[in-house]
């Protein structure tokens, strides 16, 4: 696993860890109060994340590209940001919400330039002949 690729593989298995250890505080406690942190830390950390590192995995040419690299941080950022916003925001304080909403929509745009990078090239494998695919 190279580059990209083991950035957003990192990037997950950290974001799995994080939103476990939140759910596992969560049930000691029996105070749910950040269930949409935990859930938003698991699905758009750990899984999409994930689902990145896959991709870039499976299409190293296309992780090696400095869009791919654009992508990764631009997920990251916002990501973090919109996960520590969250938390801070659902511990009632209500004046972080600029930051989680900025976020959120920075981990929009993340995931609309991953549709621009990734739609073309599955699309592409697609179509190649069977002797070209491998």
């Amino acid at each position: 696993m190279q580059k990209v690729a083991r950035n957003f593989f990192t990037l997950a298995v950290v974001y799995a860890l994080v939103g476990m250890a939140l759910g596992l505080q969560m049930a000691i406690s029996k105070d749910h109060a950040q269930m949409p942190t935990h859930a938003h830390i698991m699905v758009a950390g750990w899984l999409m994340s994930a689902v990145f590192a896959f991709f870039y995995h499976l299409f190293p040419a296309i992780g090696q590209k400095t869009l791919a690299t654009v992508h990764f941080w631009l997920t990251a950022i916002s990501g973090i940001g919109l996960l520590i916003g969250l938390y801070i925001m659902l511990a009632g304080n209500p004046a972080i919400e600029p930051l989680v909403a900025i976020s959120s929509m920075g981990f929009y745009a993340g995931l609309l330039l991953f549709a621009y990078i990734a739609l073309p090239v599955v699309w592409k494998a697609e179509r190649l002949p069977e002797a070209q695919k491998a």
